[in-house]
């Protein structure tokens, strides 16, 4: 299988500024509590806060997201996601990322492969194996899949406020409400780990109907 590589520069083909199969978007979600503690506990790419990611889907001459949210893995309209986030004319809450050092097939392999798990539900306890998606875990497993080895690894995970050994009082009500112990110290992933994987092209995206991207300077 081949290596990842970092590619630092843009080609001057047409396709390298459009949203293609097999990226990925990440996302400030601002949903409230949930995601401030996502955030809290985890931190992405320059810094930047990510409580969401997803993986761009071309289906004919439309762009869609896959992603795990709410009750289940969905698509969602490219346009609604950038919504979700409050991002029109300028985009401030999203970034996308593109392996360059994986071919293109592989990059739509991975997007099939989280095709197949459509409809499956939402991982709200946050555990392997289980047959149920968070929107990290999502995306880790398809391009792990695609790959035939872990692109993506998981690492353990922690639910305590930072340099401390007390839970953030907002997941121990989350916890408590479904009735199940809290994961610290399981293997998972998040969507801030991800964005900083050192093969990870990161750009900032243009409008959702422009379907283009440029690279952070």
């Amino acid at each position: 299988m081949m290596g990842l590589i970092l590619v630092s520069c843009l080609s001057q083909q047409e396709d390298e500024f459009t949203l293609r199969s097999g990226d990925i978007l990440f996302q400030d979600l601002n949903c409230g509590p949930l995601c401030d503690a996502i955030e809290t506990v985890t931190w992405g790419t320059g810094g930047r806060d990510f409580s969401h990611c997803g993986l761009v889907v071309e289906r004919g001459d439309s762009i869609y997201v896959l992603e795990a949210i709410g009750e289940k893995v969905q698509l969602t309209p490219l346009r609604r996601f950038f919504a979700r986030s409050g991002d029109t004319d300028r985009v401030e809450n999203i970034l996308a990322g593109r392996f360059d050092g994986l071919s293109h097939e592989l990059r739509e392999k991975a997007a099939q492969i989280g095709l197949r798990e459509l409809g499956k539900p939402y991982d709200d306890v946050f555990l392997p194996n289980n047959d149920a998606w968070y929107c990290s875990e999502l995306v880790a497993y398809a391009y792990n899949e695609a790959a035939g080895r872990a692109v993506f690894e998981p690492a353990p995970m922690t639910f305590r406020a930072p340099g401390s050994q007390t839970f953030l009082p907002v997941w121990k009500r989350y916890f408590d409400s479904l009735k199940v112990e809290i994961p610290e110290g399981m293997p998972g992933f998040n969507p801030g780990a991800l964005s900083r994987h050192p093969a990870l092209r990161v750009f900032i995206p243009l409008r959702a109907e422009d379907h283009e991207i440029t690279p952070i300077p």
